[in-house]
């Protein structure tokens, strides 16, 4: 079967007319949302839920090194899963409306936090443990304000 060979200079297109060119604004050009507005509030509670029980379990795990599993390991795994569900979910509500330097504290707080507390159950050293801790913080510093900073404005309101 043969195809027709397209015509030097590419297939001409005709412009967008004037009217849906000023319809388009910057909020048009965004990507579609998959999930409608109430998958989007459960997901805002189960995701740290989720999260929040893996690291209860990986707390109990560290914590416990391969020993039997007792009933302090247990309450350890759900107390951590707890205190990081709610202080993610917490963070989630509260650090959008802060400014950019803000919201990224708050946020390199809470994973350098959570980090230091699940290293420091591994057994290691207080200073390594901190030191560790301020190196992942430094990097999750380096990255949240660099996204916050290029998609808020000075006031904490998106921008794209």
């Amino acid at each position: 079967m043969t195809h027709a060979a397209p015509a030097p200079g590419g297939i001409p297109r005709r412009a967008p007319a004037a009217e849906v060119q000023a319809a388009t604004s910057p909020d048009q050009r965004r990507t579609p949302d998959v999930f409608d507005a109430r998958t989007h509030r459960i997901g805002r509670i189960v995701i740290p839920v989720v999260l929040a029980l893996v690291y209860g379990y990986w707390v109990a795990e560290m914590n416990r090194s391969g020993g039997p599993v007792t009933g302090w390991n247990l309450l350890l795994g759900f107390g951590s899963a707890l205190v990081f569900a709610v202080l993610c979910i917490a963070l989630l509500a509260l650090a959008p409306r802060m400014i950019r330097e803000v919201h990224a504290l708050l946020w390199t707080a809470f994973v350098g936090c959570a980090f230091g507390f699940l290293y420091s159950q591994g057994g290691h050293s207080v200073a390594r443990t901190v030191l560790m801790s301020l190196l992942i913080a430094a990097a999750t510093f380096i990255v949240f304000f660099y996204r916050y900073y290029t998609r808020e404005d000075a006031f904490g309101r998106r921008i794209r």
